[in-house]
């Protein structure tokens, strides 16, 4: 059989093992490793199998990942959410709609210290929804606002995908992380802006609230609860951009303020640090895993020369780059529909990225693409993990209800992906003036 072929077959093989529930890092590594034996030898399989684990496991440019990983959980463990939200309900709670308003701001907001979908999601839904539900709007339209603004923790910085997706392609963590800014602020606008309309077109799905006075004086006392973090962010990412600091010791000032932050505000005690540490390791461990796991596959495809004959294949096509972009992307949304985005991410990325490449597309821009495609199948059914993680951690709350309500924010990411890609500028802008 040609390379081609065998890879054609280890991919069904692999889809296969994931629909059966065998974890990701496992099935990218047993059908790596045994389509690297049937393609050279056991002993070159083995080989690579423990160079691969050992380079990623002891690397120093994959210590970026424990290290945001690190800051999100103390941010979880802090109560850090609730304090943003609160912050956020000050301002905008008391306009019609503006609970929903305040939500979407509140995920935005710990989602830069996050970088976790399903964190944001099952904090900020514990957090929101009681206050919402007391008010009482729509439960389809409130729960779908939580399930979908989680989603932007994975857009804006620090980003796990967008980490995950630096290590995979060897681009820079940084660029990454500053391309990543405008178009998570342009997504948190769309948002409010889709909140709006469907307040205007719907009006009963919103309440009217009464007693809404609030003195600018209350709202801007409110800001004490998160200026310390707000600073953090900005001493990270302007650290970043100008260059002060690496990836990797960005995430360690994070770290390392977070600490100081918990315990001065007295939010953060032995038991919830401990607690922050081994869910750090837990997930850092998952993480690397599975990066091992796609870099091995990602090794077989090579060898069977699969990528090269994809980008001949594409070429003797004469298709034009937009059409093959868009081919793609269509690819992505529905499979994203059914398989989970980690999972996505690291099957896709290696076959390719060297077809984005000779495309003549950047990188930086593919990679906030990428995620933006991926950020609609963590709420679209059937797999919609941040609408089952939502439905999980609320009483009551079916996940067709959170279902209903969703299209309003899947019209929101769709048009933030056009505007990306008929304006790269918009994610480009940032990284030009980055080194790292």
């Amino acid at each position: 059989m040609s390379g081609s072929i065998i890879f054609i077959i280890s991919i069904f093989l692999l889809i296969c093992c994931l629909l059966i529930g065998m974890p990701v890092a496992y099935a990218l590594i047993l059908i790596g490793f045994i389509g690297f034996c049937y393609v050279t030898s056991v002993s070159s399989a083995l080989s690579l199998m423990v160079k691969t684990i050992w380079a990623i496991f002891s690397s120093y440019e994959f210590s970026v990942i424990p290290m945001f990983i690190l800051m999100g959980t103390l941010a979880f463990h802090s109560g850090f959410a609730s304090r943003i939200y609160f912050t956020a309900h000050k301002f905008f709670g008391y306009y019609r709609g503006g609970l929903l308003i305040a939500t979407t701001l509140g995920c935005a907001a710990f989602g830069s210290v996050c970088g976790s979908t399903t964190a944001a999601v099952a904090t900020i839904g514990k957090t929101a929804y009681p206050e919402i539900e007391k008010y009482g709007y729509d439960r389809s339209l409130s729960t779908a606002c939580i399930a979908a603004s989680g989603s932007l923790a994975i857009l804006i910085p620090p980003s796990n995908m967008l980490i995950i997706y630096g290590v995979l392609t060897e681009q820079p963590i940084g660029k990454l992380f500053t391309a990543g800014i405008l178009p998570g602020l342009l997504l948190t606008l769309l948002f409010i802006i889709a909140i709006i309309i469907t307040r205007w077109l719907k009006p009963e799905l919103v309440p009217v609230v009464v007693n809404s006075k609030i003195s600018w004086k209350e709202k801007f006392a409110s800001l004490s609860n998160i200026v310390d973090v707000f600073l953090l962010f900005l001493l990270m990412m302007g650290g970043l951009f100008i260059g002060w600091f690496s990836p990797t010791e960005a995430g360690a000032v994070g770290v390392i303020g977070m600490v100081l932050i918990g315990f001065f505000r007295k939010t953060l005690n032995w038991e919830n640090f401990f607690s922050a540490i081994y869910d750090t390791a837990r997930i850092t461990g998952m993480i690397f895993l599975i990066v091992s796991g796609a870099t091995i596959f990602g090794y077989f495809a090579a060898v069977t020369q699969f990528p090269s004959f994809l980008s001949a294949l594409v070429s003797n096509l004469h298709a034009p780059p937009s059409l093959i972009i868009a081919i793609i992307i269509i690819g992505y949304l529905i499979g994203g529909c059914f398989m989970d985005s980690l999972a996505m991410v690291t099957l896709t990325v290696p076959i390719l990225f060297p077809l984005i490449l000779k495309l003549g597309f950047d990188p930086i821009w593919f990679g906030v693409i990428i995620v933006l495609v991926v950020e609609m199948g963590v709420i679209t059914p059937p797999v919609g993990i941040n609408v089952y993680v939502l439905s999980g951690s609320l009483e009551n709350i079916p996940t067709e209800t959170i279902f209903r309500g969703i299209i309003p924010y899947l019209i929101a990411i769709i048009i933030c992906t056009f505007l990306i890609l008929f304006f790269p500028k918009i994610v480009l802008l940032l990284p030009m003036y980055i080194t790292y």
